[in-house]
């Protein structure tokens, strides 16, 4: 599979991630629900095809199953992406310092606040974005950015310069998106204008769109401004069919030319 820079974040990933949080919040998931081996076997069977995009969360309890699978990946093959719902200073300073534990890492490649609602956040948030800041200048984190769950959210990430990845609803029929699709479009066209990395979420409507999974990453590909998608897989054979649905349609839809 091939890959694209993730914006300016200077990563290199797969234009499909695997999601690890179908289901997710509390501490599990579908996929944590594999097991640790059944879950980091998956891990490592999408790596060997291509997949070196990985979507994890504090609030998935997926990081030691990320972690087992990196135990036999070279860690600057793959970019893991992980998330904190912490709000505070401290909290996010601790939680840093905890998932490095966690994913037996030296660098956390990048890292969101996750499920962001409120079109004030840059505000509400100021003390832990300027904590993720501190642990990028530190060397211990990449990239920053939020996932948002809500138009004002998305609005509020593509005018905030603090922003190098958003993670966003988008689907074509806007199945359990924040608005409709004519109304989060252009705000990501605007992300992806100024250079942010912007990568799908409930790119399936939460399964809603399985049946014609192909017409659903056709049109997320066919943006033009979404570099890659995350999708939760449970299955060997779901992999290799998502897996092979991207290979098939990416090369059709390249990444639009920055101005």
């Amino acid at each position: 599979m091939d890959t694209i820079e993730l914006g300016k974040t200077g990563l290199r990933v797969s234009r499909l991630a695997f999601g690890t949080g179908t289901n997710g919040w509390g501490g599990r998931s579908d996929q944590t629900a594999l097991g640790l081996d059944g879950l980091a076997d998956l891990l490592c069977l999408a790596y060997e095809h291509g997949v070196n995009f990985w979507d994890a969360a504090d609030a998935y309890g997926s990081h030691p199953h990320v972690a087992r699978a990196l135990r036999g990946i070279p860690r600057d093959k793959v970019v893991v992406s992980t998330k904190t719902t912490s709000r505070t200073a401290q909290q996010v300073t601790q939680d840093v310092e905890r998932f490095l534990r966690e994913l037996d890492t030296d660098v956390l490649d990048v890292v969101l606040m996750h499920y962001v609602t409120q079109a004030d956040w840059p505000r509400q948030y100021h003390g832990a974005m300027e904590a993720l800041s501190r642990a990028k200048e530190q060397g211990k984190v990449r990239a920053v950015g939020v996932s948002c769950h809500g138009l004002g959210a998305v609005r509020a990430a593509a005018e905030t310069d603090w922003v190098d990845v958003a993670l966003v609803r988008i689907n074509h029929t806007g199945a359990s998106m924040s608005a409709r699709p004519s109304e989060v479009v252009p705000v990501i066209e605007k992300m992806y204008g100024s250079g942010k990395a912007v990568y799908g979420m409930k790119v399936l409507g939460c399964g809603r769109l399985v049946k014609d999974a192909r017409a659903a990453m056709r049109y997320v590909l066919g943006l033009g401004t979404v570099h890659a998608m995350t999708i939760g897989i449970t299955k060997r054979r779901h992999l290799l069919e998502n897996v092979k649905l991207i290979e098939g349609l990416a090369p059709q839809f390249p990444l639009q030319a920055l101005r």
